[in-house]
């Protein structure tokens, strides 16, 4: 089995933002900042790795006819363990992400990758395909975040790049989301086809 090309398929050919169109209501309400995006991307691939692992472990022993609520049940207990891990060290990461760390059990990215590939494959392969769908669904929220910040903002990281009167609000508020993924799906895919 090629690990490399199930790392990189998350990444580019099956990304679960600008491809799949997966994980939106995330990816529009985080993205205001490049941190919270980045924070939301690394924590879910966090969960997705950790229960993508755990699935393909305990798959033959899981009845079909409870398959999914077993599923969902690994993955909430990831989200538990990482939110847990968050507001006893990074609380301030915690209250940025709010409800949406505990909407990451369901998240239809992690559930679908268990039903897809952690449920039919060995636990290095699931690892890497967690690892390249985290680092796809990190790198388009952290990319989202980073264009709503400079043009909302005016900043990176919170690093001041423009002064203020160049700041266009309309960027941060959840219209600008649409927006700028908008925009940088139809870049996406003008890219695969050049």
């Amino acid at each position: 089995m090629n690990y490399i090309k199930i790392l990189l398929n998350g990444i580019i050919k099956e990304n679960p933002t600008f491809v799949l169109l997966l994980g939106m209501c995330p990816t529009l309400a985080t993205t205001t900042s490049a941190q919270n995006g980045m924070s939301m991307g690394l924590a879910t691939m966090f969960v997705l790795i950790c229960s993508n692992i755990a699935i393909s472990l305990i798959k033959s022993i899981t009845p079909d006819k409870v398959r999914i609520p077993v599923f969902i049940v690994v993955i909430a207990s990831f989200v538990t363990i990482l939110q847990m891990c968050l507001k006893a060290y990074l609380p301030e990461v915690n209250k940025s992400l709010g409800l949406f760390i505990p909407l990451i059990v369901v998240n239809c990215i992690i559930l679908g990758r268990a039903e897809a590939f952690a449920c039919k494959n060995n636990s290095v392969a699931s690892l890497f395909d967690g690892l390249g769908i985290g680092l796809g669904f990190t790198v388009s929220l952290t990319f989202l975040g980073i264009v709503r910040e400079v043009l909302g903002a005016g900043s990176v990281f919170g690093v001041v790049l423009l002064p203020e009167t160049y700041n266009i609000l309309l960027f941060i508020l959840p219209p600008g989301a649409f927006i700028t993924l908008g925009f940088l799906i139809a870049i996406v895919n003008k890219l695969k086809k050049a």
